[in-house]
């Protein structure tokens, strides 16, 4: 069973924290997408907790985390992290997240890569397009004026495929139930975030050992944009999961917990890794 724990960062904002693992483990840390909750990890906790202590929240503004007034940074969620790593006394710890939280993962590894043994961004980018960014304007415009069900349909289908609509509607259900309990502030705090985002300059500093882990039908996060990312960092590896869009931990669960296997527990990296992959 989980440990459940609220922790509280230098804002005095309040984030739900949960704990599974042997205490005996190296840490691991999983940072949720936008307009989800650490539910989102379920189909990880029982591999991941088998050779890692896990420590999953609910980033700030959504699930049981306390929503403060926006806008949010990349700067105040990496912050956050950090809080939940020095109330634990974690030293260092790998990191996974996706999109919001692979994104954040990354500017926890650029900022303080002396915390991070190895990093696993999920279905994200380094920064977006000026569309990708009026995008965003018009859904926070859409969550302002009706709440997170204004946008839910049209999330609904970039995070999951067709085949998964049809054949996993509980899925697809799950997806909705967490959109749905998200604060309104917490989402157009959090996209005020995504809009400044500028970490694909720096990935050429990252120097972390770090997975660029796509959906192979990811929209949102092409894998061809994941797979220049990881071209351009350093000690990088790259790897497209089939039959994957945007959650692709959810919807392909075992291809996703054995890549995150495979990465986490090899003792050999070459520069190389993104050529075989």
């Amino acid at each position: 069973m989980s440990e459940a724990l609220q922790i509280k960062t230098g804002d005095d904002a309040s984030l739900a924290v949960a704990i599974d693992g042997h205490a005996s483990e190296p840490w691991l840390l999983l940072s949720n997408s936008l307009a989800t909750d650490m539910t989102m990890w379920e189909p990880q906790i029982a591999d991941l907790s088998g050779y890692r202590r896990v420590v999953r929240y609910d980033t700030r503004g959504h699930g049981r985390s306390a929503a403060p007034n926006g806008p949010y940074s990349f700067d105040i969620l990496v912050c956050d992290i950090l809080a939940i790593m020095d109330h634990l006394e974690i030293e260092s710890a790998d990191i996974l997240g996706l999109s919001l939280g692979g994104m954040t993962a990354l500017g926890l590894g650029l900022a303080h890569p002396e915390r991070v043994r190895k990093l696993i961004c999920c279905c994200a980018r380094g920064e977006f397009p000026p569309a990708a960014i009026a995008g965003w304007d018009q859904r926070a415009s859409a969550v302002q004026a009706g709440g997170l069900a204004a946008i839910a349909d049209e999330t609904l289908v970039r995070w999951f495929t067709p085949k998964t609509f049809r054949e996993r509607p509980a899925m697809v259900q799950h997806g909705r139930k967490m959109m749905l309990a998200t604060s309104v502030e917490g989402y157009i705090g959090c996209v005020a975030a995504l809009k400044t985002l500028d970490y694909r300059r720096q990935l050429p500093r990252l120097t972390i050992p770090t997975l660029f882990l796509a959906g192979a039908e990811d929209g949102g996060a092409p894998p061809a944009v994941m797979r220049e990312m990881a071209e351009a960092t350093p000690h990088a590896e790259f790897v497209s999961l089939a039959e994957a869009a945007h959650i692709a931990n959810v919807e392909v669960a075992t291809a996703f917990n054995a890549t995150v296997r495979n990465f986490l527990l090899a003792t050999d990296f070459s520069d190389e890794a993104v050529a075989r992959l």
